[in-house]
């Protein structure tokens, strides 16, 4: 047995995983991203699993090829929950470990998971329907609205590799 499980340190599942890192990880920056991720993951949740039954009700009794958009939506909700929770479960498993841990790290991963929030919200920018875009929507706003719809996928596909790259090379 390892260290932390027999002092009654160690974590299993997401939820512990976030309790562990927190209070594992000497750095500020990633502590206060523990606590927005584990809000704005909750939220994202409920809200994917609100839109899921939504999507339920709405196609009940069409065909089946009517309700393979069920399917995607879990694929996106994957999407977006795997980047925001990769930070937490990278330093908790980490700091489980027992490798040399830096508070470099944990506040770089922090930083590459706000990245991906920031991305998250240019995504959704850059994907608003031409009628529902802002007349004043500033040097910023006006170039993501003059992006392809399809573009608002690059920006946290990105920001995502990001966090794997960071991990990767931080370590």
């Amino acid at each position: 047995m390892t260290d932390a499980a027999t002092t009654g340190d160690d974590y299993s599942g997401l939820l512990g995983a976030f309790r562990y890192s927190f209070r594992a990880s000497d750095s500020r920056v990633f502590r206060l991203y523990v606590l927005v991720s584990f809000v704005l993951g909750f939220l994202f949740a409920l809200i994917f699993l609100f839109a899921l039954i939504f999507w339920f009700v709405e196609t009940l009794g069409h065909s089946a090829f009517d309700t393979s958009s069920n399917a995607f939506l879990g694929v996106v909700a994957l999407f977006v929950l795997g980047p925001l929770f990769a930070p937490v479960l990278f330093v908790a498993r980490r700091h489980r470990r027992g490798e040399a841990t830096v508070s470099a790290y944990d506040t770089l991963l922090a930083l590459g998971g706000f990245l991906f929030l920031a991305s998250l919200y240019a995504g959704l920018i850059i994907t608003v329907p031409p009628e529902f875009q802002s007349a004043d929507a500033g040097a910023i706003g006006s170039f993501l609205y003059s992006l392809p719809q399809l573009f608002g996928l690059v920006p946290p596909l990105v920001s995502g590799l990001l966090i794997f790259v960071l991990h990767r090379t931080a370590r």
